[in-house]
């Protein structure tokens, strides 16, 4: 694969049916000129594309003696002018917490901070759009198990992602 000066996105995977039910409600909600990209839970922002071998590597290496971490979706953040769905994530938080251990140094000032994991469904709409799929939502909102299976990278290319390669969890 060619390697690209763009920098690097690091996301989990999630499973297909979560992620087909999470698109979907992406490609209804989200501003179709704005929808470039399918349904994410990102780790990692913006990391630099020269540590794409050591990312590689700290991912690999991860991946391949953590089981799978559970997770679900336990609520809705109103974003202004969007919505997303709340990952609780414990297991994976502490995985992304060692990354950027290991990536001390490479990450910019966002990806220093604790993110609040979550998969947005909505975003860049009139305020007033965004809290009426946020009520609609909430109203029959039950929190519920979801698969996350691996973590992927991503070069970011003027709005678009380009796959890098993704490594699904294999430990017990």
């Amino acid at each position: 694969m060619e390697r690209l000066n763009k920098p690097i996105i690091m996301t989990a995977q999630m499973g297909k049916a979560e992620f087909a039910w999470a698109d979907n409600l992406r490609r209804c909600h989200f501003p179709p000129e704005r929808n470039k990209i399918g349904a994410h839970i990102t780790l990692f922002h913006h990391l630099p594309p020269q540590a794409l071998d050591e990312i590689k590597a700290a991912v690999v290496g991860l991946t391949s003696i953590s089981p799978k971490p559970e997770a679900h979706l336990s609520g809705l953040i109103h974003l202004g002018k969007g919505v997303a769905y709340r990952l609780h994530a414990p297991d994976l938080l502490a995985l992304r917490m060692e990354l950027a251990d290991r990536f001390a140094g490479l990450l910019v000032a966002q990806d220093q901070q604790t993110p609040r994991l979550h998969i947005t469904v909505q975003n860049k709409v009139i305020p007033r759009e965004a809290q009426r799929l946020f009520d609609e939502l909430s109203a029959d909102f039950e929190s519920r198990p979801f698969a996350v299976h691996g973590i992927g990278l991503h070069y970011y290319v003027d709005g678009l992602w380009q796959d890098i390669g993704a490594w699904p969890f294999r430990g017990r």
